[in-house]
Parts: C-alpha cells; sequence; structure tokens
C-alpha cells in the first residue's frame, strides 16, 4: 500500500504489541523482537488520510521502542526496524513516528518484509503496524542496530557536465511532463521525448535545442495515437531508429510506432493478452541466439517487449514483427516473489531482457528472460533494500548490466552483473560526497562495456521526504557516472542553480497531493557520441528557482544534455 506523505499524528487509540516496548542500545542488546494479531479486518484508510485512522480495535498496533545510542553513533550505524509475516498474499504496513508523533520514515509498499533504515538517533519511538489486508495473518517484527555497509570512496575522473534545455511554452504538453521518457536513433541523431499525450523530436546544434512536435494522430497515420492515457511511455531503438509512443488504457494501451521520427507512424496492438493494468513499459533488442520458437516473421531485426504490471504479478508479452501485434502476455513473477512495482524493461545485445523490480523480499531485483520473453527468473541484488521508487538496468555493449535502485534508507545505489543477474559485485551507494541523503526516480544507462550513468532526483536534506508539512528539502538532478565497471563512480550536480523542486516529492501513488507533480519517473539515454542525455520534468520554474517559498509544483519538459568531460563511449575519448 502507498500512503500519503505528512506527518503521523494519531487517529484514536493503537492496540499495543506483544510485549508493549523494548529497547536497544550501542553498549549492549542492539535487537529486539515483537509480534502482533491474528487480524482479521483492513485498515485502508491511509488511502485518503495523512495517517491511518487506528481508533477501531486492531486496526493499528503500536510498539515502544527506546534507543540509547552515543553522540555520532549514527555515521557508522543506522536502526533497522523490518515487519515480515507468513501469507504472501497479505500485506502489513510500517510506520517510525518520533516522540512527538510525527513520522520519521515509512515501509508502506507491497513488499514483505516492510523495512525502514533510519539514523539511530537516541530516543524514544513509537513503531506502527497497520494491518491493510492482513487476511488473519499475525506479523513478526525486529528492530535492531547494525552497521552501515562499506562503501568505496568515489572516483577519480572528471564527471560530466551538463545543459539543461527547456521545451518551449508554444508547445503542448510543455508543462505536462511527468513521468518523462526520452530516446535516441543512432541513424538520424533524433532525440525522441514523451511528454503526457505530446511526443517531440528534438536536436541539438550550436549550444541550442530545437523541439518539435511528432505526435502520432490520425492524420499522421495512428487514428489512437495521443487521445487518451493513463501512462504515458516513449521507447526508441537506438540502433534501428525506431520510436513507440504507449498510452495505458487501463485494459492494454493505445500504441503507435514510427521509423521517421513521427513525421509518419504506424498502428499497434498495443501488447500482449493478458496485460497488467498499470505502468506498462516497452522496449527492445536482439534476439536470443539459442531460443526455441521466437523467431522474427518480418525483416525487422529486433524483439520487442511491451511488459506491464497487474496486482498479483507482471506480464511480458514479446513481438516478432517489430512491434505491430504481441504474442501472449507471459507472467514474470508472482506474488510469492514480488510485491514492489517494476521498472522499464531493456534488453541486452545477447538478446537477454531485464525488468527490474524494486521489492522481492528483502531486496530489488531483475526478472531476467534468456528465450524472448518465453520463460523468466527473479535474481535479487543482495546489496538492495526496498525503496519507494523503480529501479533500473542499464546493459553495457559487453553485456554487462548496470542496477541503480533507491533504498529504503532514501540513499541512491548501485551493483554491477557480468553473468545476466545471477552474482552481483560492487554493490555500494553513490552521491554521498555530495551530501544526498534522499533520492527518488533512479535511471540507469550504459555505453561501453566499463561505462554507466545512473540520473536520480536527490536532496541533501535527510528525514522523510514525503511530509508534505515538514520537509523542506531543495531537489536537483544529479547524474552518477562509472568508468571502471562500477567499482567507483563519480557524482555531479546537473541544475545546481536551479532546483528541480521545492519541499515535499510524493512517491505514494494517486493518493498524493499538489506534490506528486512529477509523478513516478524519469528516462536517461545515450546519443550515438555516448553523451548522456536525461528526460525530467522541472518541477520548478520562475519565482521558485529563487524563492523558497514560492513552490508552483510544475512539470515542464526538460532535457539535460553532456555538455563536457568523458561520454560512455570510450571510442570518443579526447
Amino acid at each position: 500500500m502507498l500512503l500519503l506523505g505528512g506527518a503521523l499524528t494519531a487517529l484514536g487509540s493503537a492496540d499495543a504489541a506483544t510485549p508493549a516496548e523494548g529497547s536497544v542500545s550501542a553498549g549492549g542488546d542492539g535487537s529486539v523482537g515483537w509480534t502482533g494479531g491474528p487480524f482479521a479486518a483492513p485498515n485502508v484508510t491511509g488511502n485518503a488520510l495523512d495517517a491511518p485512522d487506528c481508533s477501531a480495535p486492531q486496526s493499528c498496533d503500536d510498539f515502544t521502542l527506546h534507543v540509547d545510542t552515543p553522540s555520532g553513533y549514527g555515521q557508522a550505524h543506522q536502526l533497522k526496524v523490518s515487519v515480515k509475516w507468513s501469507n504472501a498474499a497479505a500485506d502489513f504496513d510500517l510506520y517510525l513516528l518520533d516522540a512527538h508523533g510525527d513520522t520519521v520514515a515509512t515501509a508502506a509498499s507491497s513488499s514483505d518484509p516492510e523495512l525502514i533504515l533510519a539514523a539511530p538517533k537516541a530516543g524514544s519511538y513509537t513503531v506502527r503496524v497497520v494491518p491493510y489486508a492482513p487476511l488473519g495473518e499475525s506479523y513478526h517484527a525486529t528492530a535492531k542496530l547494525v552497521d552501515k555497509p562499506a562503501n568505496p570512496s568515489p572516483g577519480t575522473q572528471t564527471p560530466p557536465t551538463f545543459t539543461n534545455f527547456k521545451a518551449p511554452k508554444g508547445l503542448q504538453d510543455h508543462n505536462n511532463a511527468g513521468e518523462p521518457s526520452i530516446g535516441n536513433s543512432f541513424k538520424t541523431g533524433a532525440t525522441m521525448y514523451q511528454a503526457y499525450l505530446s511526443t517531440y523530436r528534438v536536436s541539438f546544434g550550436h549550444g541550442k535545442a530545437h523541439w518539435s512536435d511528432r505526435s502520432a494522430n490520425a492524420a499522421s497515420g495512428c487514428p489512437q495515437g495521443s487521445t487518451q492515457s493513463l501512462d504515458p511511455i516513449l521507447y526508441t531503438d537506438r540502433t534501428t531508429g525506431r520510436t513507440f509512443e504507449s498510452q495505458l488504457t487501463g485494459v492494454d494501451s493505445f500504441t503507435c510506432w514510427t521509423d521517421d521520427d513521427g513525421k509518419t507512424w504506424s498502428p499497434s496492438t498495443g501488447g500482449g493478452i493478458p496485460s497488467g493494468v498499470d505502468h506498462q513499459t516497452v522496449g527492445g533488442g536482439p534476439f536470443t541466439k539459442d531460443a526455441i520458437g521466437n523467431l522474427p516473421t518480418t525483416d525487422y531485426p529486433h524483439a520487442v517487449y511491451y511488459c506491464s504490471q497487474d496486482i498479483v504479478t507482471a506480464f511480458c508479452a514479446s513481438s516478432l514483427d517489430g512491434g505491430t501485434t504481441f504474442g501472449a502476455g507471459v507472467p514474470t513473477y508472482d506474488l510469492t516473489q514480488c510485491g514492489g512495482l517494476h521498472g522499464h524493461v531493456k534488453v541486452a545485445p545477447d538478446g537477454t531482457a531485464y525488468l527490474p523490480n524494486k521489492g522481492c523480499g528483502k531486496h530489488a531485483a531483475v526478472a531476467v528472460s534468456t528465450d524472448d520473453g518465453q520463460s523468466w527468473n527473479v535474481r535479487p541484488v543482495p546489496s538492495s533494500t526496498v525503496g519507494d521508487s523503480d529501479p533500473s538496468v542499464g546493459i553495457g555493449a559487453n553485456g554487462t548490466a548496470y542496477f541503480g535502485y533507491v533504498g529504503a534508507d532514501g540513499r541512491p545505489g548501485v551493483a554491477t552483473s557480468t553473468d545476466r543477474g545471477k552474482s552481483w559485485l560492487h554493490g555500494q551507494q553513490v552521491g554521498g560526497n555530495l551530501g544526498v541523503k534522499n533520492a527518488v526516480f533512479p535511471t540507469m544507462v550504459a555505453g561501453s562495456d566499463g561505462r554507466a550513468a545512473l540520473a536520480y532526483l536527490g536532496t541533501t536534506t535527510g528525514g522523510d521526504y514525503q511530509n508534505a508539512k515538514k520537509f523542506h528539502g531543495v531537489w536537483h538532478l544529479y547524474v552518477s557516472t562509472t568508468y571502471d565497471g562500477g567499482r567507483h563512480w563519480v557524482t555531479r550536480d546537473a541544475t545546481p542553480h536551479d532546483p528541480v523542486q521545492r519541499g515535499s516529492l510524493c512517491t505514494a501513488g494517486t493518493t498524493c497531493g499538489n506534490d506528486r507533480n512529477l509523478l513516478d519517473f524519469m528516462d536517461v539515454t545515450l546519443d550515438k557520441h555516448g553523451r548522456i542525455l536525461v528526460g525530467y520534468a522541472d518541477g520548478c520554474i520562475g519565482k521558485c528557482v529563487r524563492n523558497p517559498k514560492k513552490n508552483g509544483h510544475d512539470a515542464w519538459a526538460t532535457i539535460a544534455r553532456q555538455r563536457g568531460g568523458k561520454t560512455l563511449y570510450a571510442k570518443f575519448d579526447r
């Protein structure tokens, strides 16, 4: 379950856990456990309120946690609180409140277990467990003082620099670009950008960007294009130059494709059946060499995937004819494996397909297909924890997979795999050398096999970033880059003088208020010279840039384009 951020003051009185209180201390017992339940009635009041209503019997369960730690203890340690249950179809949510009843952290997804990582500041806290969908289950919870993971030092390379280009006011949806997608055609050099129902073609030259509307419609050959949408998605195959724009309908999607940067469009069936109701993604790449049964039926050389989220699983369907039609949807995981939302599907040069998920048990993970989408295997990323944002995968030229995520502590993290996600190397957090304490919307891209970049929105303010009343952080676009296969990363604030958002930034879905203007994700791609191109929505325009009290909650279509530094293709190094 996803909850609207805000101060979590008690609405009514909660029941007590068993035992009702306990302590963790740096010099003594560093762990404590408790239980609650069984619970019969669900409590979904957090969907509509700033806090769940705890007035009904067994609607909330509270445990008083005393933390005894010395000053400075949080530099190398953190407080880990988790709650788990037996039935994977059930769902409990977890909240950590300070002595004033304010939210310190939340874990209110559909993952099992739910996990909070917070600063181990001395004091008394309330750990609140809410039976969102209990199904008669009991829960078991623990609180521990744990070491922070060791982190390698930042790299010594100079991080890339960026110039930001905003869409002109004359374009429809220029300020309606929440959840933007971006792609680049190596054939034409065109950058394609999706802002809600509008598809833009962008070209760069002499320090300027030229934006033009290339939206699909009946006049350009695809009547279902740009008509309605629950979620907009764009994907450009950089090799073939084919671009897809997909508009979610809640059953499938209205989808169109173009081979000429949007001058003309062709209709697609949209996706496979069965199909999920939410969070669709389109991707593609080469067919696998050893797959049996999936062979292209036209001269289009690449497979195309349509994946979407359902309530208890996700489905991916593959196309053998360049995205005009799709086969049946194949489950990629079920509720016993993953409870989080998935990110964007990516395909490696050898045809391996990756679908990242933010919550598969204790970790984020990837569902991997090595047979053109006929079957999928879930492969966790051990260094990761479950967070609020969709994770992302970037694939290097020789197949190295780079995984980017935001963990339970709100920090951006990365890991690298050279064996299709079976094992992961160099797991670490990034952005810490610039003071990033909270991040959202991680999005990953890779070029030469040892080079990759993770873009994300970050803030140097810690705490509950979804607390609309009390969080006053300033958000910027950050890009962390590796040039040595993920061993070390360097980070750049790509918008140092122009905040992307002020105040809270809600990632809690449709229950959010005004601070959900940026919606759920952003996107990143490369041009043929390996320059990084980040497609994001700028939520802080005009007076908001200089005045902290002028939050416009905009969503202006914007591209951060690499201006200087080494690109992600080594052959262009100077």
